[in-house]
């Protein structure tokens, strides 16, 4: 539901270039090369619809996922919200940083709310 909101225009999607690369980078090693060659071309029209932010400032390290922490400096740098389902390891930069993180039910709430 939430990439059908985002491909209907009702909410929009932020990436920033190092965030676009670890996507790659995991589904790479992670899928068969088969699956991959599938799925990145699916990647790439769904980077082409999101909103490509330039991260001016870090605020590292804040989660104890090192992964997520490309995803909290794209949302403070665009000053957006964090839809995830993983809202556990965004809970201090919530608390200092003021980070907004909802989980995937909340925004369909919110965006139902909205429509």
């Amino acid at each position: 539901m939430i990439i059908d909101a985002w491909l209907g225009g009702l909410l929009q999607v932020c990436v920033s270039d190092a965030l676009a690369y670890e996507y790659a980078d995991v589904l790479s090693r992670k899928l068969s090369e088969t699956r991959w060659q599938r799925l990145k071309p699916v990647l790439g029209t769904l980077l082409s619809k999101a909103q490509f932010v330039v991260v001016y400032y870090s605020w590292r390290p804040i989660s104890p996922d090192p992964g997520d922490e490309h995803v909290i400096d794209c949302a403070m740098n665009a000053g957006a919200t964090v839809i995830t389902s993983n809202v556990r390891d965004f809970k201090t930069a919530k608390e200092t940083l003021g980070l907004r993180v909802i989980a995937p039910a909340e925004a369909v709430i919110q965006l139902a709310g909205e429509v």
